[in-house]
């Protein structure tokens, strides 16, 4: 029998810069790990970029000015209301602080105990011991003190409340929270409102406009085109963003399908053989001790080739065992697994011996393989290269 089934490798390049040829990169790159590690490239093979270093060679940044002219033009008043930001230094921090610049006043809408990828402004325990209903309570920021202290984060030991607020008084701006979790609560203080929220903006915007306010942008509105030449991202403007400098972000990546089409040509007239290729960002996985979910990007992968369109159709093999392969052993056991599986149906949603398969995109747990296997600090395997992820107990 094959012992081995999916192998992920994080794979090494020079650390890139603008400008850089990153097709030109990982085509090196891959054909020098499958000589150093002998392997024989397949068809089903995936080869991933993350997004980082394609944005980072495509020079995609902006500074906290370019943040504050988009801002000003887009909205053309002093004072408006934020609704939602993450707790993060690295993802939202210089953003705000370029929407600092553009406004004498911001009234900020802190959903709690926690943010919508899971960063904590305090225990969710202390809701019950205080007896506050997060889903109906509006708290103003002295409440909130009252009630709750100052909680410093567990893992980057900031308090977020004082962090934020600091950051916008830096700027010349007075800034105001409020603790809600019901996004309308921004609309007793502005009309005019920047949605922060990630996964749930479209939900919040059509919720503002529907209870009456004025003029509703997202962060995928800001930097949707260049602002005094600056980088952009024309469908996730801010969203997907990474601090670089401390006045300045690194945006998502931009013309992600040309990449990854290119790149599939580039390895196939490099090694003869036609690869699944795809760019991807945070993986979609929860931290159960910290509770943080990873995924503070928009998406897990922004572009892919299409091989990699769809969703895992299995077989779950433990349950083929206790129920209708009970009575066999050994050969004949391995021998009637192999036959269920070369002649499955065609699609096995809602089938009882597919139940416990993981129903998710094969972008998103592909991705999600991708971040573990490539880290976020200093392993330095931007490209990860996985082969067997599409073979079967039955593949031989």
């Amino acid at each position: 029998m094959r012992t081995v089934g999916t192998v992920s490798r994080g794979v090494r390049c020079p650390v890139v810069k603008q400008g850089d040829d990153m097709v030109r990169i990982v085509t090196d790159a891959i054909v020098s790990m499958g000589r150093e590690e002998h392997v024989t490239f397949h068809e089903k093979d995936v080869v991933a970029v993350t997004e980082a270093v394609v944005a980072r060679t495509q020079g995609n940044y902006a500074t906290t000015d370019d943040i504050a002219a988009c801002c000003r033009r887009k909205f053309g008043c002093d004072e408006i209301a934020l609704t939602f930001p993450i707790l993060s230094r690295n993802r939202i921090s210089v953003c705000l602080k370029g929407i600092a610049k553009a406004f004498k006043k911001v009234w900020i809408v802190m959903s709690y105990p926690s943010d919508e990828v899971g960063n904590h402004l305090f225990d969710e325990d202390l809701l019950d011991e205080k007896g506050v209903d997060p889903y109906k309570d509006v708290l103003d920021e002295k409440q909130y003190r009252d009630l709750f202290g100052y909680t410093m984060h567990p893992f980057t030991g900031v308090d977020y409340v004082a962090f934020y607020k600091e950051l916008f008084e830096a700027e010349g701006c007075k800034a105001e929270f409020i603790f809600a979790n019901d996004v309308r609560a921004a609309l007793t203080k502005s009309k005019n409102i920047l949605c922060c929220d990630i996964h749930s903006r479209e939900r919040s915007k059509r919720r503002l406009v529907a209870a009456g306010a004025e003029k509703v942008l997202t962060l995928a509105d800001i930097l949707s085109e260049p602002e005094n030449g600056s980088g952009y991202n024309e469908q996730y403007g801010l969203y997907g963003s990474n601090k670089a400098t401390e006045d300045s972000v690194k945006l998502f990546p931009r013309d992600c399908q040309t990449f990854v089409n290119e790149l599939q040509a580039s390895l196939e007239k490099a090694t003869g053989v036609k690869m699944n290729c795809m760019i991807y960002g945070d993986g979609a996985f929860k931290d159960p001790m910290g509770k943080i979910w990873e995924l503070a990007d928009p998406v897990v992968s922004p572009a892919y080739t299409e091989g990699l369109s769809g969703r895992p159709n299995e077989l779950k093999l433990k349950y083929l065992a206790d129920t209708e392969f009970k009575d066999l052993q050994g050969e004949e056991l391995n021998k009637a697994m192999k036959e269920a599986i070369t002649h499955k149906e065609g699609d096995l949603t809602g089938v009882m011996k597919s139940e416990g398969t993981t129903p998710r995109r094969l972008t998103d747990l592909i991705g999600s393989l991708c971040d573990l296997t490539s880290g976020s600090g200093d392993k330095g395997t931007p490209i990860v290269f996985i082969q067997g992820y599409f073979d079967t107990y039955a593949a031989e």
